[in-house]
């Protein structure tokens, strides 16, 4: 059997990103306090940032963000939090234009959310702890 030409241009996503996709948009959906969302698993990343953003990063700094500093943050976080802390739930970094939520997935891989200033960074953190337990789960949120 000879199969007709696909309807994908580029390889079909992997499940992992179809995932990845549904989780940073429940993520945006938390409300207009969320200016981008990113989900790195290894060398893969998927970013997404809100349109008109005033003070945001530029995008090959955010890719670098998500390879390289949030996974050694969150290394080291989670090494201390495991000696005599109780674990590591997620981290919060103030830059001068957001704070930066990053919360470990269960896989190895990490969400990433920069937060309006002015917002509350552990509650967005709570809710995205959250909504990575329920992934992992695969289940649905209640």
């Amino acid at each position: 059997m000879v199969a007709g030409p696909s309807a994908w241009t580029e390889p079909p996503p992997s499940i992992s990103r179809v995932n990845d996709l549904t989780l940073i948009q429940r993520v945006f959906e938390l409300g207009p306090q969320v200016r981008y969302v990113a989900t790195g698993r290894g060398q893969n990343v998927t970013l997404r940032q809100r349109d008109g953003l005033a003070g945001a990063s530029a995008s090959e700094s955010d890719r670098y963000e998500e390879l390289l500093v949030n996974p050694a943050l969150l290394t080291l976080a989670r090494q201390r939090g495991e000696i005599d802390c109780g674990g590591l739930r997620y981290l919060v970094v103030r830059y001068g234009n957001f704070h930066q939520v990053v919360v470990p997935r269960p896989d190895g891989g990490h969400v990433s959310v920069a937060v309006e200033p002015d917002a509350d960074p552990a509650a967005v953190a709570e809710q995205v702890v959250g909504m990575v337990h329920t992934e992992h789960e695969g289940g649905e949120e209640t």
